[in-house]
C-alpha cells in the first residue's frame, strides 16, 4: 500500500529522531523517504555493511544483534542506521525483523539534500544523538 505524503510526515513525527523538526522539514522528508516491508527475520541492516540509507520502523519490530548478542528490541518509532548514514562507517549491529515490519527508509543522498535544505531537520539529528550519547554516558556511571 502506497502512504500518502501526509501519512508519511505523520509516521516519521513519531520518531525520537526528527522531534523539533518544523513542518517544512517533516514536509521534505516525506517527499523523500521510501516504505519498505520486510518479512519476518529478514535483515534489515548488517553489522559491518557500510549503510546506504537509515530506517524508521512503523509497524512491527526488530531486534538489534552485535556480534551475536542481543543488544536491544525495537518497534514502532524507532529508528536504526543513521550513524552509518552521518560518518559513512560501516554499520555497528544487525537488525532482523521480528515479525512483518514495515520501515520508512531515508537514504543517504536524498537525508544530505535534506540537511542542507531543513535546518530544523540537522537540529533534530544532532539533538537525538547527543540524547543517545548522554543516555550512554549517564548508563556507565551507574
Amino acid at each position: 500500500m502506497t502512504l500518502s505524503s501526509d501519512r508519511r510526515a505523520e509516521l516519521l513525527s513519531a520518531a525520537r529522531l526528527f522531534d523539533g523538526v518544523d513542518a517544512a522539514g517533516m514536509a521534505r522528508l516525506a517527499e523523500v523517504v521510501v516504505e519498505v516491508d520486510f518479512a519476518p527475520d529478514h535483515v534489515i541492516a548488517r553489522q559491518g555493511d557500510i549503510g546506504s540509507g537509515l530506517f524508521v520502523i512503523t509497524s512491527g519490530g526488530a531486534r538489534v544483534v552485535r556480534d551475536g548478542q542481543k543488544i536491544a528490541d525495537l518497534g514502532p518509532g524507532d529508528f536504526v542506521g543513521e550513524l552509518s548514514v552521518l560518518d559513512g562507517r560501516p554499520r555497528t549491529a544487525q537488525v532482523i525483523a521480528t515479525g512483518p515490519t514495515t520501515c520508512l527508509a531515508l537514504s543517504t543522498w536524498d537525508f544530505e539534500s535534506v540537511v542542507r535544505e531543513e535546518p530544523s531537520v540537522a537540529l533534530a539529528i544532532l539533538r537525538g544523538l547527543a540524547g543517545r550519547l548522554r543516555n550512554l554516558t549517564e548508563a556507565e556511571r551507574h
